[in-house]
């Protein structure tokens, strides 16, 4: 990946809040910062719940028709 590609995604990165940056001289030193993720993994897990729900009904239903034939 090229320099500027990586420093773009970096700033996006640290736009949302998912790393820090901290600039001394020209050397610039990126670190993570976890603490928003939670939240996305919070509701990824309320979906994951969710899917899984519909999934197994749907699961069901293809079985039903399966024996139907």
């Amino acid at each position: 990946m090229a320099l500027p590609s990586f420093t773009q995604h970096l700033g996006v990165l640290e736009k949302s809040g998912l790393v820090r940056s901290r600039k001394k001289g020209r050397v610039r030193t990126y670190r993570l910062t976890p603490e928003p993720l939670k939240a996305a993994e919070t509701w990824i897990e309320k979906r994951r719940v969710l899917w899984e729900l519909r999934l197994d009904q749907l699961d069901n239903y293809l079985n039903e028709l399966k024996e139907k034939e």
